[in-house]
């Protein structure tokens, strides 16, 4: 089966609230509904099918799952397990066993379980948030950032782009540090490393000036901590010449790295902010300052939503809103652009790229990879979803290497880069590669005419049966069709053609 175009997606059962306790697995004796269908949610429909008995209860039972649902009959479970079985089980040519060791990496030379942590966020922000990621399956986790502040947070702190069915597509947060004193950070890596000894601790500071950042890392590292990630790229901050207003000045990122990388003997990573034209210059002046990595992207500056009524964006405080930093699936393909830009980059070449930004399935994940990536990190897909989703992404990335016959995640690392250049003046532009339709997936709805004729090359028709007809002398080959489909019932020919 081809893992880009999955038989099932998440539009097949876009009603699932994905529950805690799910009652659809309380009302089935034989399987677990809800474990099969978020692992279809994750693009795991591999995974999912692994964990079917070998008959399938769902032709004999009366869908008590469906009727126990929390929204009764809007969740199509039975038709979605029966998919698994009919339609991607005979695609699945032999189980592939599952073997942790395909996941093993390292940090900087450090071993790492998997190459998945929670980044410096709220959901790496106590000792029980951690201690209960770590038993979930997380190989570590980098702290939220440890300072020396007063931390005040606003009311509320988030907003969101919604789709269609009311899940988050974009997540904006003008959320900033620990609240935590630094001794009870400390205390709270001593516990972890002491009841984890084998997960990694990424412990995320922010100084205030050359001796602060100096002092931090010395602390983090005698208590506990892997490495250091240094923060470069708040977007938050009450301060002027914290946060962002470090990254975007080398000289100040070259300065802070050195103070830090003098105070400690572990390894220390930048972490950049993508709000700039080019990360290079701010990684490469951390690199002169000796660290070991580049941790990237932090959140987008932002502007999320302003209310019709009162004018005010949001989150709106009093009547008050501020620029703030977006994530989310939203901005993962910034974040691919600026891992690609630092993986190519000859100057960086051996730093530890450690790679976030949009990540909620295992293939979000091997994007990163492929494009130089040497972990990943996570945030808003957790506060989401749980860290629960480990499951899914540490499985179906491992059924994925094995299919490929990877023996390990290491080896995918940077294998997208050759492929792709920063400008588009390397494209071929003396071929055409026409759009070819499905016609037992078409159901007529047009929607392919429309985009083509508004917004392409008034290429397409519908015959008297509603069936789009191609006119290959008006066609450019741009896809648009394809991207429209809402019954991805358009591909594209095997074979180009010259232009003429």
């Amino acid at each position: 089966m081809l893992r880009s175009d999955p038989m099932i997606r998440r539009s097949d059962m876009i009603r699932c609230v994905l529950c805690q306790d799910a009652p659809c697995d309380s009302a089935c004796e034989k399987l677990k509904p809800a474990e099969l269908l978020r692992s279809v949610w994750f693009a795991n429909e591999q995974g999912a099918v692994s964990k079917l008995p070998e008959e399938n209860p769902c032709l004999i039972c009366r869908a008590r799952c469906q009727q126990a649902c929390v929204r009764p009959g809007e969740v199509p479970i039975r038709d979605v397990i029966n998919r698994l079985y009919y339609q991607v089980c005979p695609e699945t040519e032999t189980p592939v066993p599952a073997d942790e060791d395909r996941l093993r990496c390292e940090f900087c030379g450090i071993p790492l379980e998997n190459p998945f942590l929670l980044s410096s966020s709220v959901v790496a922000s106590t000792y029980d948030m951690c201690a209960r990621a770590f038993e979930a399956g997380w190989a570590g986790a980098c702290f939220k950032t440890v300072c020396s502040l007063d931390i005040r947070e606003a009311s509320p702190r988030f907003s969101a782009i919604e789709g269609d069915n009311g899940g988050i597509i974009g997540f904006k947060n003008i959320e900033q540090l620990s609240d935590h004193s630094v001794a009870e950070n400390m205390a709270i890596f001593r516990e972890l490393k002491k009841n984890y000894p084998t997960k990694f601790i990424l412990a995320s500071i922010m100084g205030q000036n050359e001796a602060e950042w100096g002092e931090l890392a010395r602390l983090c590292e005698e208590n506990g901590a892997d490495a250091v990630e240094l923060n470069f790229s708040c977007p938050n901050m009450m301060e002027d010449g914290l946060g962002s207003d470090i990254g975007q000045v080398p000289e100040l990122v070259e300065r802070f790295t050195a103070a830090a990388k003098r105070a400690c003997g572990i390894p220390v990573l930048a972490k950049l902010t993508p709000n700039v034209a080019e990360m290079s210059p701010a990684a490469e002046a951390a690199l002169r300052g000796g660290a070991d990595g580049i941790a990237a992207i932090n959140t987008i500056k932002s502007v999320v939503g302003v209310d019709m009524h009162t004018y005010v964006s949001s989150p709106a405080v009093r009547g008050r809103s501020a620029v703030g930093g977006y994530s989310g699936n939203a901005v993962r393909p910034i974040a691919l652009r600026f891992i690609a830009e630092l993986a190519k980059n000859p100057a960086l070449k051996g730093m530890h790229l450690s790679a976030m930004g949009g990540v909620e399935t295992w293939q979000d994940a091997l994007e990163f990879l492929l494009l130089g990536g040497n972990s990943i990190q996570v945030t808003t897909a957790v506060m989401q979803y749980g860290y629960r989703i480990i499951d899914d992404l540490k499985e179906g990335l491992n059924l994925y290497l094995a299919e490929k016959g990877f023996n390990s995640v290491r080896d995918v690392i940077g294998l997208g880069l050759d492929s792709l250049s920063g400008t588009t003046d390397v494209l071929e532009r003396d071929t055409v590669l026409f759009p070819q339709f499905i016609r037992d997936r078409c159901i007529g709805c047009g929607r392919c005419v429309i985009s083509c004729s508004d917004g392409g090359h008034q290429a397409i028709r519908l015959d008297d049966k509603r069936h789009p007809v191609l006119n290959g002398a008006k066609c450019v080959g741009c896809h648009l069709c394809i991207l429209v489909c809402p019954q991805q019932a358009i591909t594209h020919v095997s074979k180009r053609i010259e232009r003429k």
